[in-house]
C-alpha cells in the first residue's frame, strides 16, 4: 500500500508543500487526458487509498468524495483536450495537463512527486516515481481524483454520443468500441492521431 515515505523525506529537507501528480486517460482512443495535483496534510491517513487502477469504480467514488471533502487537502485537476493530444502527441499533452494542474495550486508546491518517468522541462522541482501511485499516498490520491474526474467527463460525452458506449469503456479500444467506430466512424472526441481512428 502507498504511504508517506517520499513525502516525509522531502519534509525532512525543509520542503513544506509536496504535491502528488498523476494522470488518467493516456491510452484511450477518445476523450481528454486528465491530470490531478494533490497536497496532503502531514500525517494524513485514509484507509483503502491506493492506485486507482486497483480499485473498483464504486470504491474510487467513495475515496474521491473523502478526498475532495477534506478541507486540509489542496487539490486541482486539469485537462489536455483531444485537439491538443493530436497536435502535441499524447506524452507532451499529458505533461501539459500535469503542468496546468500544478500551476493551479494556490499556493504553489515546493516540490512534486510525479507518477512515471522524469518530465523534461517541467517548471517545478520534482521526483519521478515509476509506479508511484502504488508507493506514494499523494500520488495515489491524485490518481483517484484524475480517474474519477475523467470517468465523469466520459459519461457526459456518452450522453452526447450514446452510440459509442463511452460510459462503459471510457474511450478505450474495446471490441464494442471498435465495432461502433467501424459502423459510425469517429466523432469529434476521437483522437485522430491514434490508430485505428487515423485509418478511418
Amino acid at each position: 500500500m502507498p504511504d508517506l515515505t517520499f513525502e516525509t523525506a522531502l519534509h525532512a529537507r525543509g520542503l513544506r508543500r509536496i504535491a502528488g501528480v498523476d494522470e488518467a486517460g493516456r491510452g484511450p482512443l477518445a476523450g481528454p487526458v486528465v491530470a490531478a495535483a494533490v497536497i496532503l496534510p502531514r500525517g494524513f491517513s485514509c484507509p483503502g487509498l491506493d492506485d486507482s487502477k486497483k480499485l473498483s469504480a464504486s470504491k474510487r467514488e467513495v475515496l474521491y468524495q473523502r478526498l475532495i471533502g477534506d478541507g486540509g487537502i489542496a487539490w486541482t485537476v486539469a485537462t489536455a483536450d483531444r485537439e491538443e493530444i493530436d497536435r502535441l502527441n499524447i506524452l507532451r499533452a499529458t505533461h501539459l495537463a500535469m503542468r496546468r494542474a500544478v500551476e493551479a495550486l494556490d499556493p504553489r508546491p515546493d516540490h512534486c512527486l510525479i507518477d512515471g518517468l522524469p518530465v523534461r522541462g517541467f517548471p517545478f522541482p520534482h521526483d519521478a516515481i515509476v509506479k508511484g501511485d502504488g508507493l506514494s499516498l499523494s500520488i495515489a490520491a491524485a490518481s483517484i481524483i484524475a480517474k474519477v474526474t475523467r470517468d465523469r467527463l466520459m459519461r457526459e460525452i456518452d450522453r452526447e454520443f450514446p452510440q459509442f458506449g463511452f460510459a462503459k469503456h471510457q474511450g478505450y479500444g474495446t471490441k464494442a468500441h471498435l465495432e461502433a467506430l467501424r459502423i459510425h466512424g469517429p466523432c469529434c472526441h476521437h483522437r485522430r492521431s491514434f490508430q485505428p481512428v487515423a485509418g478511418l
